[in-house]
């Protein structure tokens, strides 16, 4: 008996095969090989294709099938993990209507500083709105207010999860915990809020049906099922965004645990059971998946942009030739502090722990007499480390304590420098686990189709494959030159 995971990133799409019995992971594959393109018709735009993760969904898919050499009617559930905040329109039809705007696209961000003006910062952040910002319902409002001709067709709008469960059922769905990505949920009324859908004037019938975030949301229907060599009926059982998912496939379910994720972006996700929030909304409250109505189960996050891609970025344009684990070495060669140089990595749309400000990535106290790559690699990496530290101060707010991060071994924590720095500037200890997105959304869709009877259940073959203990005299190094980092802000 097998469960099947589905990852829709912005970077790939990761389809992973879990057998139920033993809790491992049979096989994984993802497309495409290279990052998958964004497009940015201007800048602080970020669009993508929805039809593309489709293709690369099926891509991916026909590797796993073949790798695991099973019988497709043993498959019984699909659980889907997505990019959050991502905004897809279709019509009466169900087509497409424009490209999907994404997550780091930026520019909705008026439109959702006005709204939160307009409806007012106390009512949005104690009712969990957050501050509307550069989230989904604000990127509806662009298209309402930029593309009039698109919004007059829309007749649902989707997240990037809801598109692909679509694709798979035919059904055009959501969740709550969807549509608090989007800020479209009122956690004191627990209802879709109101004064959201008036200040924008959204009627609300673009807002697909609620399903809950684990059971049957739908069945594959005849064509899906056709077109992935699946079996017909197969359930779609669970769904929820990249970052409540990740701390799911951790095993991050209660309150005071903490998760963290360095992929393109950056996060540091805790779980909470109480309603406080940042008054400058610097990081947000989403329903985490097993948040109910009588049982407050709330993801406190932070998002740093530009993580991965600062990176990628550098592995193209500054050590061309260079793989990440060459990078790595480089990087280590060089003392912790990276000899007075400073990273900032802002350099992949506006910062909500910034304030929705766009600074761009900079580099700053460059000697052209004593920095190498080497300097400039480490610092990087030091840099990502540091907005992860100034998040996480913001996070302590609302109660969020990072004592213990759990992380995969996967991305940015393969480094060695950054899961040290990381580490020692934030005091925490790190526990990595060999899990992704895809085998966690495998979990959830087993657990939601009845495959395991708990969660507890699901999670008992996961295991911790590493540990990183702070270091004390990296600690009292790095804590001034963090200071230093964050005097330039």
């Amino acid at each position: 008996m097998y469960a099947l995971g589905f990852d829709i990133g912005s970077s790939s799409v990761k389809v992973a095969l879990l057998n139920v019995k033993s809790g491992k992971a049979v096989c994984s594959a993802f497309y495409p090989k290279e990052e998958m393109a964004i497009s940015t018709p201007k800048v602080e735009w970020a669009e993508q294709n929805p039809h593309d993760w489709w293709t690369n969904l099926k891509l991916a898919l026909v590797d796993v099938m073949a790798e695991a050499n099973i019988d497709k009617k043993d498959i019984k559930s699909i659980g889907i993990s997505y990019q959050m905040h991502g905004l897809v329109t279709v019509d009466k039809a169900g087509e497409v209507l424009r490209p999907a705007i994404i997550w780091c696209d930026s520019r909705a961000i008026d439109y959702g500083n006005k709204s939160f003006d307009e409806i007012g910062s106390e009512h949005c952040l104690s009712h969990m709105l957050n501050s509307p910002g550069n989230f989904t319902a604000s990127k509806l409002k662009w298209v309402k207010e930029n593309e009039p001709e698109v919004y007059k067709k829309i007749d649902k709008i989707m997240l990037p999860g809801d598109y692909i469960a679509y694709k798979l059922t035919g059904d055009i769905v959501t969740t709550i915990g969807g549509l608090s990505e989007g800020i479209f949920w009122d956690f004191k009324t627990q209802s879709i809020s109101k004064e959201l859908l008036d200040n924008y004037g959204f009627d609300q019938n673009v807002i697909p049906t609620i399903k809950e975030t684990f059971g049957i949301q739908g069945v594959l229907n005849n064509d899906a099922a056709k077109e992935l060599n699946l079996e017909v009926g197969t359930p779609v059982s669970y769904r929820a965004g990249d970052q409540p998912n990740n701390a799911l496939s951790l095993n991050v379910l209660k309150p005071g645990e903490v998760a963290a994720t360095a992929g393109t972006s950056g996060v540091v996700y805790g779980v909470s059971d109480q309603l406080k929030y940042d008054p400058k909304s610097r990081v947000n409250t989403f329903a985490h998946v097993n948040h109910s109505n009588t049982n407050n189960r709330l993801g406190v996050l932070l998002c740093i942009n530009g993580t991965g891609i600062l990176n990628s970025w550098l592995r193209k344009n500054v050590a061309p030739g260079l793989n990440y684990v060459q990078m790595n070495d480089e990087a280590s060669v060089v003392t912790p502090g990276s000899a007075g140089l400073l990273f900032y990595p802002f350099g992949n749309g506006a910062e909500r722990v910034l304030l929705n400000s766009n600074p761009g990535a900079a580099m700053k106290n460059l000697n052209f007499n004593l920095h190498t790559r080497g300097h400039m690699l480490r610092a990087a990496q030091e840099g990502i480390a540091f907005s992860f530290k100034y998040g996480m101060e913001i996070m302590e707010q609302t109660g969020i304590q990072t004592k213990v991060i759990k992380a995969g071994n996967a991305n940015m924590f393969l480094s060695p420098v950054f899961r040290q720095t990381l580490a020692d500037v934030s005091g925490s200890t790190i526990e990595l686990y060999e899990t992704d997105g895809a085998l966690g959304a495998a979990r959830g869709g087993a657990y939601g189709a009845g495959l395991y009877a708990t969660l507890d259940e699901a999670f008992v073959s996961l295991q911790e494959v590493a540990l990183v203990e702070p270091i004390k005299e990296n600690t009292e190094k790095l804590t001034q030159v963090y200071q230093d980092w964050k005097k330039g802000l």
